[in-house]
């Protein structure tokens, strides 16, 4: 064969495969649906919390094309509040968002995993997760209670709390009932206050009613759309409690371990990326809203005084010995 007719016919046949190769589309690799049950512990578009739930809910959807379809459920839309952490244990659920100190009943540990009085702020404490043993003790603590948990959301630094009177000394805060849960609560115990853990749907009617006399919750977006200071109008900081209020996307481990790694890893990804973007938001709001809240609803700034910081601190080691011991 002469080389014009081997090109010639080089080509013909090269011409042939394309045409077969458009006729016939790729092959389809089809990968399954996986449906999701998603419960948290707060209502359904509350600022921050419920939105960044919600969000991270639809992330995950849309990064997979609906592959991955999250059905979410507001804090009693399924289940209670605070029985979200049993409904993902037990497989009812696949996932939960939540701040983790709420399952501190079950066990110490689960407070670390939110927020240490006079601890790590939200770089550092991502620093710990990340880079510093923070997700291996996490994984182990999770694991025997049957979950796998991720950062998914943060507070940042949270105010002191409101009060229906001013606090000038450790003294004021003895027989002061105030929701304040975690290792806040512990401290607050310590200095003679009674520790409550609420939900944030229950707060108002308890402060209202005087079932409690104070409450902390987050900031000032937050705090602003629960009226607290309709019931009290004292509104302190710095927060020792909460320098960084981690929250937690935790799912259920049998489930977790059935995924293949590369839903594993749009999961983290989704995860990672609320993790950001809640941070940003409250840092964008707290300022603007705190403003309003003095402006508007005449509410009455304060700052615990040294000797009351100095009385949370002492309070703080107290609670760390007994936890070392």
């Amino acid at each position: 064969m002469n080389r014009r007719k081997f090109i010639k016919g080089a080509s013909v046949a090269g011409g042939a495969t394309a045409i077969a190769a458009s006729t016939f589309p790729a092959p389809a690799f089809a990968q399954k649906r996986i449906e999701i049950t998603m419960v948290a512990t707060w209502g359904r578009d509350f600022p921050g919390l419920g939105t960044g739930a919600q969000r991270f809910a639809k992330r995950l959807s849309d990064m997979t094309d609906g592959r991955m379809n999250v059905k979410y459920y507001a804090a009693n839309e399924r289940v209670k509040a605070f029985d979200s952490f049993d409904e993902v244990a037990s497989g009812n659920a696949q996932m939960y968002h939540a701040a983790d100190y709420y399952w501190k009943g079950k066990h110490p540990g689960w407070a670390y995993f939110t927020a240490v009085p006079f601890g790590f702020v939200f770089s550092e404490i991502n620093s710990w997760i990340n880079f510093g043993g923070g997700q291996e003790l996490w994984d182990e603590l999770a694991g025997s209670f049957g979950l796998k948990c991720l950062a998914c959301g943060n507070t940042g630094v949270q105010m002191g709390g409101w009060f229906r009177k001013e606090i000038n000394s450790a003294d004021d805060l003895k027989g002061l009932k105030m929701r304040i849960p975690g290792l806040g609560g512990d401290v607050m115990a310590k200095l003679g206050a009674s520790p409550v853990s609420l939900p944030g749907g229950q707060i108002y009617e308890a402060l209202i009613s005087g079932a409690i006399d104070a409450t902390e919750w987050v900031g000032p977006w937050n705090d602003s759309f629960y009226k607290f200071y309709e019931a009290a109008k004292y509104y302190y900081y710095p927060g020792m409690h909460e320098p960084a209020s981690m929250l937690s996307l935790g799912m259920n481990k049998s489930w977790w371990e059935g995924l293949s790694n590369s839903d594993q890893l749009v999961i983290k990804a989704a995860s990672h990326a609320e993790n950001d973007v809640m941070m940003s938001e409250y840092n964008a709001k707290n300022g603007f809203y705190l403003e309003k809240l003095i402006r508007e609803q005449g509410v009455l700034l304060r700052r615990f005084n040294d000797d009351v910081y100095d009385a949370f601190g002492e309070a703080a080691e107290d609670v760390f010995s007994e936890a070392r011991a």
